[in-house]
């Protein structure tokens, strides 16, 4: 396959309610649409880092910089046989994953299209069906997030996942187990403490919780392997694994016991299924993660997550959570037993006017 050219965008889109972590506060989410042209078809792709350098060392501006300045330039007109030979081509650049993903996803739908086969069964995903959580940042109170949770708690979401930071913690954990004592929960720290917060950790254990997600630095699995042997619940890495290599070793040293992949952080949807099939083998579930975009990004997430160990629930939103209007269509909607069905025919697709509306940067890149 051979790339002809690039139209690089980068967006902003509104949310509803500030989306806060450990790591601040995001009003809107910044991300990066690609549409790739191979002689008479197009495709999409989007990769969402966020507007700052705080989820990974990547921000939106980065991001946009690299595709249309760098990456972009340096694979158009030239021919890709498969994914993995893209991947090598940009091997030459160190870091960047999520710019990379901007460009070796483009691949992956460009296949999809050209060939009129469904994403899913390009990567080798065999269930028709997603299964998702709920996910809610930081409220304004504990009073709020327990109404929050209770709502998604009555419409039957299997699972919740709480972000946690110093400060809503503790008291955020013990009222949502007090209030609901059956519920499948799990926390996630955003890189937010440290082998001091030890008696916290430990503090925890009697909430049973599935897993405590990302408790400690994102370029760190020694420190969570040797937090591993002191508590007794799971840990789940995320912002830690980049690639396939640091995987193996956050396996070897029993950094965790789940592995949270989202392809943007891995460089793209092949390193996302060579990390699937490798913790597959190990024996360690893993589960796909978003980073709150459009229906595009999350549709291509929801494909990522029918491959056979994706076996805990995803954290894909439908669009109404978090958008009054997604800049895509259609709108990403839950089916009645609140799962997401994989794509039979074409992604999600910006619609024009609000494309045109909520672009920042444009850059177009031909050969």
């Amino acid at each position: 396959m051979k790339i002809n050219k690039l139209d690089v965008y980068y967006v902003t889109m509104p949310l509803i309610y500030p989306w806060r972590t450990a790591y601040g506060s995001d009003s809107s989410i910044h991300s990066i649409l690609v549409k790739a042209t191979s002689d008479n078809y197009s495709a999409w792709s989007e990769s969402t880092p966020l507007y700052a350098p705080t989820y990974s060392p990547e921000s939106a501006i980065s991001v946009f910089h690299n595709v249309t300045e760098i990456l972009g330039p340096y694979i158009i007109n030239k021919n890709f046989e498969s994914p993995e030979e893209l991947n090598q081509h940009l091997n030459i650049f160190k870091g960047n994953h999520f710019a990379k993903a901007a460009i070796e996803i483009c691949w992956w739908t460009l296949q999809s299209t050209m060939k009129n086969i469904p994403l899913h069964e390009l990567l080798g995903g065999q269930n028709q069906e997603v299964v998702v959580g709920a996910d809610f940042g930081i409220q304004d109170s504990i009073d709020m997030l327990i109404t929050k949770v209770d709502q998604a708690v009555q419409k039957g979401f299997p699972r919740v996942k709480l972000k946690v930071a110093k400060g809503w913690d503790y008291d955020v954990i013990h009222a949502v187990r007090t209030t609901f004592p059956n519920l499948t929960v799990h926390i996630d720290c955003n890189t937010g403490y440290t082998l001091d917060d030890l008696s916290f950790f430990k503090s925890i254990d009697k909430f049973e919780l599935v897993f405590i997600e990302q408790p400690l630095k994102h370029n760190d699995f020694l420190d969570h392997a040797e937090l591993a042997t002191k508590i007794e619940t799971p840990i789940c890495l995320d912002e830690s694994i980049i690639d396939l290599d640091i995987t193996k070793k956050a396996i070897k040293y029993k950094a965790c016991e789940y592995i949270n992949i989202k392809p943007g952080r891995v460089g793209g949807l092949a390193n996302a299924i060579a990390i699937h099939d490798f913790c597959q083998n190990e024996g360690i579930p893993v589960w796909i993660g978003g980073m709150l975009e459009s229906a595009l990004g999350a549709s291509i997430c929801i494909e990522l997550a029918t491959l056979p160990n994706c076996t805990y629930p995803a954290d894909v939103f439908p669009s109404s959570n978090y958008y009054e209007t997604d800049l895509c269509s259609p709108d990403l909607k839950l089916t009645p037993n609140l799962t997401f069905k994989s794509n039979t025919g074409s992604l999600p697709q910006p619609d024009k006017e609000r494309l045109r509306k909520q672009t920042y940067l444009y850059k177009e890149i031909v050969g």
